[in-house]
């Protein structure tokens, strides 16, 4: 068996709070490279520190462990963490994005998590309920700087940032878990607004981008997370991104349009997914697994490193810390108070 794996192109999750017997055995496959952990693998930051320790000491290898913890209604840890505004929240108060940004991290380094899926760059349009109050404004100047400042905060705790949803999911109405959502704009309007932030934090060293499962057919008649145009002509060359770009979850309804599981996954690699998400059903993580090559791929590989936390302090210490007392109480009294 190979010693040390690389971190490799697929992300899964696990189903409970410990974990089984047949999830060690897929964590090992070379293939293997990140966990995705939701509500239902965390009771308390004991319990979720132990999962995560037991994640990593069943990876011969790298592995990255992620969660999504944007704040307001997709925050999937919150007894013992800071319930966190959702992002439309700092327009009204601004000089606490930054400090925010580093309180999520901060948090979230502490208990062995590398990463948040944030922050959201999309611009709300007012339509679409599944982004709505997620995005940090409708104007897309002042959600380009928020979420600028909510970055440098992830960044300043040690964390990386990854930018979603490429190139923009706040101007359809339908939710790409449960459909394929259809943008009749064309790449000009797309251009001077919903790629505005994106192109703002690419410029500023943006570490991961997770791109929409929305069809934008006046461009390419591919869902974006699928589309080599979209990841490749505009993303790569155009706005000269060098970091990792995430697929949306390949179990969403807004993937199926493409094929079965492996055909997805094989479609968002060819497209320029670096790491591929598969969630919330066991056998088709396993038919991934199993479809695509195993291959060393360097440059993907430098990619994926650069995603990995630097935890600053344990729990522990970041509990007795002034900042976090501060900050913690701070946003509580602002954004939770009746």
């Amino acid at each position: 068996m190979t010693t040390n794996l690389p971190i490799g192109p697929i992300m899964l999750d696990v189903a409970g709070l410990t974990l089984a017997q047949d999830e060690k055995e897929k964590l090992n496959h070379p293939n293997t490279g990140a966990v995705i952990l939701f509500s239902r693998n965390y009771q308390n930051p004991e319990q979720v520190t132990e999962l995560i320790d037991s994640i990593r000491a069943a990876r011969n290898g790298d592995i990255l462990i992620a969660v999504d913890q944007e704040g307001g209604r997709v925050q999937r840890f919150q007894q013992g963490f800071t319930r966190l505004p959702p992002a439309a929240g700092y327009a009204g108060t601004p000089e606490l994005t930054q400090p925010a940004g580093w309180l999520m991290a901060a948090e979230l380094l502490a208990v062995g998590v590398d990463f948040s899926f944030a922050p959201v760059l999309d611009i709300d349009c007012g339509v679409s309920e599944i982004i709505g109050n997620r995005s940090f404004s409708t104007d897309h100047e002042l959600a380009t700087r928020l979420s600028s400042l909510f970055r440098k905060g992830m960044n300043e705790a040690g964390m990386a940032a990854t930018g979603k949803h490429f190139p923009g999911h706040g101007a359809v109405a339908l939710d790409s878990h449960l459909t394929l959502p259809v943008d009749e704009r064309d790449l000009d309007a797309i251009r001077a607004k919903d790629l505005q932030p994106f192109k703002q934090l690419i410029a500023e060293g943006l570490e991961g981008i997770m791109p929409a499962h929305v069809v934008y057919p006046k461009i390419d008649p591919n869902p974006a997370g699928f589309s080599p145009f979209w990841i490749q002509q505009i993303l790569r060359r155009e706005l000269n991104f060098n970091g990792t770009v995430f697929s949306d979850d390949l179990s969403m309804e807004g993937a199926a349009s493409v094929g079965d599981f492996p055909e997805r996954a094989r479609l968002a690699q060819h497209a320029g997914c670096d790491m591929i998400l598969v969630c919330n059903n066991p056998a088709a993580a396993g038919q991934v697994l199993d479809a695509l090559p195993i291959n060393r791929d360097p440059v993907r590989e430098q990619r994926l490193e650069r995603m990995k936390g630097k935890p600053q302090m344990n729990r522990e210490q970041l509990m007795h810390s002034e900042k976090w007392q501060q900050l913690s109480t701070l946003i509580n009294h602002t954004y939770n108070h009746a």
